[in-house]
């Protein structure tokens, strides 16, 4: 019986940092082997909210926050102080650390010992559940330091882990005049530490730490000052859930984050966290995307091709489509029969670069594939052996394998390019229109720069779930992605402008060091091709002019 996804329990963890003679140090604590949740592990400060953390007698203990103003900051339509509240409370049993006012208005101070005995006793009360965090503020005449604490980031425990949690993360000065102490019960050890050393001793493996209290030591440790770390966590700015995910590889377990190439993917092929899908993506290896789709890659790695050039068996019943055979290598070509088990009856090529179609023509004397696509331009290192026997319009539908595939025309890249919808699944087949990790080059005179980014707008009215490129792992939020283009594509034209004012009359050659100065100079004499369609789109515009290979703005 299938289980529903386990709900994240809300919680909430203190980082409490303090000024050292090199830097900051945090506080972290040894939870015990024998914990259920991370046991071995060096932690900071937190846990799950209590059902008392929401009282309206709490919130009316809170100075310089209240319940509006903290649920905006999160996000949340009400609720939200709890999660300031179960930071301080937890802090408090954990650690022995309060973040609270006395009566005076001052940052209460422990270090008179019959007040340090006083709180330690009712510390253990609340630990047992013999005393509510609300009785400890009224019975000591506390206002708890909301405002001391500044929001700091968002951790979503991934799917399919046993327990999972919704924390958000806090920081915070240490109190002056208050020492931690553990609770020999839950923890067992405590340390105060450099986030850096923090950070190669567990690369030594002598400090166990997990992977949200990994990537948050990587933040800190880029604060030179307590200072600098608490202007930036007051900060405007947009804090969005993390929610790690799982993937395995030849170098073992590895978490992804958002962002990590592979994220998106593992995702998509593994929403409830069952399973554990891979960050690598290996040639010749058959990766299932979904039901109806499969991924090949061709063993033709580079730098314009990434890992390598991706096929896509598409099929839901006895026969398959194939999107992009690739390049014509023996190897991939036994690979996809293999994985088709040779019953491939449409072959589709987003266009006719030689490393996109070429196995085609293999194929179809193997397995008598009808060839879908159009026919390779006169310009440019294209395709020529590839004759389709059938031509699709823009916005023509595809019957292929048990499944509906959309064709559209966008241009740009090539003249002849075709990405491919299946419609069912809002999987857009991009081929090298959208491409992981790295831009399009446009090569002149079948690449059109201005054609492209036309292309990518028209784009952005699709409803598509998820891109599979012709190079690197699936990809998400299509309109992210495509302004994310668009503007690099227009910065990099601002710069186009910039040096041609700068130079007055420039060749491509001196214009090039300028304009790609951030790329790698062995990428250069590709970056001229889209460098020269910049130019063009720019000469059409009226922005520039040329004359005998000389650009002026």
């Amino acid at each position: 019986m299938n289980q529903p996804p386990l709900v994240p329990r809300p919680a909430a963890t203190l980082i409490v940092a303090r000024e050292a003679r090199r830097g900051i140090e945090v506080f972290l604590l040894g939870r015990t082997e024998r914990a259920a949740f991370v046991g071995g592990a060096y932690v900071f400060p937190g846990g799950a909210l209590d059902a008392g953390d929401d009282e309206e007698s709490l919130f009316a203990h809170c100075a310089g926050l209240d319940d509006a103003g903290a649920s905006r900051l999160l996000g949340l339509d009400r609720g939200g102080l709890a999660f300031w509240i179960a930071a301080i409370r937890e802090c408090f049993e954990e650690c022995g650390l309060l973040f609270a006012y006395d009566q005076e208005g001052e940052l209460l101070a422990l270090n008179d010992p019959a007040a340090a005995r006083r709180f330690a006793a009712q510390r253990q009360k609340l630990i047992r559940g013999e005393m509510r965090f609300a009785e400890v503020c009224r019975d000591n005449g506390l206002r708890l330091a909301a405002d001391r604490l500044a929001y700091f980031s968002h951790w979503i425990t991934g799917q399919g882990r046993p327990r999972r949690f919704d924390t958000r993360f806090f920081v915070a000065a240490a109190p002056a005049a208050q020492t931690p102490a553990h609770d020999s019960g839950e923890t067992v050890d405590q340390t105060w530490i450099a986030p850096a050393e923090a950070l190669e001793r567990h690369r030594r493996g002598d400090l166990k730490l997990v992977f949200p209290t990994i990537k948050s030591l990587e933040v800190l440790a880029r604060f030179a000052d307590l200072a600098s770390l608490m202007a930036y966590a007051r900060a405007p700015r947009v804090i969005a859930p993390t929610a790690p995910r799982a993937a395995s590889g030849r170098e073992g377990l590895r978490f992804l984050m958002p962002g990590d190439y592979a994220y998106a993917e593992a995702v998509w092929i593994d929403p409830e966290g069952k399973g554990i899908p891979s960050y690598e993506i290996v040639p010749g290896a058959v990766t299932q995307l979904s039901a109806q789709v499969r991924r090949i890659t061709a063993p033709n790695p580079g730098f314009m091709t990434g890992p390598g050039t991706n096929s896509y068996l598409i099929g839901a019943g006895a026969e398959f489509a194939l999107v992009d055979p690739g390049p014509a290598i023996e190897a991939h070509v036994e690979a996809l029969l293999a994985a088709a088990r040779g019953r491939i009856r449409w072959i589709l090529a987003t266009h006719t670069h030689l490393d996109h179609s070429p196995a085609a023509m293999l194929l179809k004397a193997r397995t008598g594939a009808e060839l879908i696509g159009m026919p390779p331009p006169l310009e440019g290192r294209q395709d020529r052996e590839f004759r389709p026997e059938r031509v699709p319009a823009h916005g023509e539908r595809i019957a292929v394998g048990g499944c509906m595939l959309r064709a559209i025309h966008t241009p740009g890249h090539a003249s002849n390019h075709l990405c491919y919808l299946l419609e069912n699944e809002k999987l857009l087949f991009s081929g090298d229109h959208i491409m992981q990790g790295s831009t399009v080059v446009i090569n002149p005179p079948d690449g059109d720069m201005a054609v492209y980014l036309a292309s990518l707008r028209m784009l952005q009215g699709e409803d598509v779930a998820a891109i599979a490129p012709g190079h690197g792992f699936l990809m998400a939020n299509l309109q992210e992605v495509v302004e994310r283009l668009l503007l690099h594509r227009q910065e990099r034209e601002n710069k186009v402008l910039k040096a041609l004012r700068e130079l007055g009359a420039a060749s491509v050659d001196e214009l090039l060091p300028l304009v790609y100065s951030d790329v790698s100079e062995r990428l250069h004499p590709v970056a001229a091709r889209s460098l020269l369609a910049h130019l063009i789109k720019l000469k059409a515009e009226s922005r520039a002019t040329e004359k005998e290979g000389r650009w002026r703005a």
